[in-house]
């Protein structure tokens, strides 16, 4: 009976994969952010996502990205087993988060950044870079693009910001230690 539970999982291994790629475009999180929500590796997210993959245990990380995912707990067995994704329950204390997020994020954030955060443009990618030479310091970054963009433009956008992002990322402690041209 065991041997036959695997051998189901195995062949269900591409539905969860897909479900589990859908969820984060769908939330407009890139591996990267997914992997940063989850506490886990870019590769186990991507792992997650191979359809190929045939694991001979259910990972640990599938746990992790479930709630970042909209998922109640357990939706990513629920999938293995031939059933759907069950969604997060959603709490009042959530749902009063979710309507007054601005102002919760107010006394947090610059108006000007909560202002675009909170903006209707579409969410193109985001990330969230570690600093070099830090501790744990982080530099979050969403991007936007235009509402009204075609899909050429959409396309030129994120590959202006992917060169932006390696720019970013590969920093040197010696870059960010450089005093500006103005001398501050």
């Amino acid at each position: 009976m065991k041997a036959m539970t695997e051998d189901r999982t195995k062949l269900l291994w591409p539905k969860l994969a897909a479900a589990i790629r859908a969820a984060r475009e769908s939330r407009g999180l890139s591996q990267r952010a997914l992997a940063d929500f989850a506490d886990i590796s870019e590769g186990s997210v991507q792992n997650l996502e191979d359809p190929s993959r045939r694991p001979g245990r259910i990972p640990p990380s599938l746990a992790k990205v479930e709630p970042h995912l909209g998922w109640a707990e357990g939706s990513g067995v629920a999938i293995l087993k031939g059933g759907e994704p069950t969604p997060a329950p959603v709490t009042h204390e959530g749902a009063a988060s979710l309507r007054g997020g601005k102002d919760r994020l107010r006394g947090k954030l610059p108006l000007r950044i909560v202002d675009e955060l909170e903006s209707d443009d579409p969410l193109l990618d985001s990330a969230v870079i570690q600093l070099p030479g830090t501790k744990g310091v982080r530099m979050t970054v969403v991007v936007h693009g235009q509402p009204d963009a075609t899909p050429e433009e959409i396309q030129e956008a994120l590959l202006a910001w992917r060169r932006a992002e390696s720019k970013l990322q590969g920093l040197t402690d010696d870059e960010t230690d450089r005093p500006a041209a103005n001398g501050s």
